[in-house]
């Protein structure tokens, strides 16, 4: 027996070869962070945009077709954080015109849900006092 039916695995591949340019953006600066983020990731009847396993958060990137589907978008979201997954959507328009300020949006809620680790943690050296010459 599959773990995820055949169909759904199908789409979601579909959806991560025709990605948008917003998803592409994300990605681009998402990628290379741990714990990994995946696209387009089946959840039981759901396929999500982005998601963080670990962290059990989902980025959802909303079109203005969207506007159109609130009821839907609102059921799928309460499902989802009913089997413990965060969700937060951004809007097409912000991620276009702000891609880094949305990924590091996406960073800082990915901290948060792993309990306050920062991905990009401070220099070593930051806050210290400068040591004096002993001479």
């Amino acid at each position: 027996m599959r773990r995820v039916p055949e169909d759904m695995t199908h789409r979601a591949r579909r959806l991560r070869r025709e990605a948008t340019a917003e998803e592409r953006l994300l990605w681009a600066r998402l990628s290379r962070y741990r714990p990994a983020f995946t696209r387009q990731l089946v959840i039981v009847d759901y396929i999500v945009d982005l998601a963080n396993r670990t962290a059990k958060l989902v980025v959802e990137i909303d079109g203005s077709q969207h506007l159109d589907a609130m009821g839907y978008d609102a059921k799928r979201t309460a499902w989802l954080e009913s089997e413990g997954w965060t969700v937060i959507r951004l809007w097409n328009s912000d991620v276009r015109s702000n891609p880094s300020g949305a990924a590091e949006h996406i960073l800082l809620k990915t901290a948060e849900c792993l309990g306050g680790t920062h991905p990009q943690p401070l220099p070593s050296r930051v806050g210290r006092e400068p040591r004096r010459a002993l001479y």
